[in-house]
This record gives structure tokens, sequence and C-alpha cells, in this order.
């Protein structure tokens, strides 16, 4: 059982700011795919009220 916690313990020490730096740039690229998706909403929205498309 100390083998146990003290492989955890390692395993803690040397992930601990690597998974917060995956989340963050996690985050920021899903941020930007979310903001690309709603580019393209709108543009499909702008050209179909432009071409007279009936909703």
């Amino acid at each position: 059982m100390k083998k146990f916690l003290l492989l955890r313990d390692i395993y803690v020490e040397a992930f601990r700011d690597w998974t917060q730096k995956i989340l963050e740039r996690y985050f920021k690229a899903f941020s930007v795919f979310c903001f690309i998706l709603l580019l393209i909403t709108f543009y499909a929205f702008i050209y179909r009220l432009s071409t007279g498309f009936a909703f």
C-alpha cells in the first residue's frame, strides 16, 4: 500500500501544472472553434436573406 501511495504522489506532482496547461489550451481552441461556427451560421443566414429564401 505504501508503494501505491508513493507512486500516486509522484504522479500527482509530475502532472500538476501539465493538466492545467492542457485545459487552458483546450478551452482556447474550443472558444475559437465556437466563434468560427457562429461566423459560419451568420454567413449562411445573411446569404439566405439576401437570396430571398423563404423561411
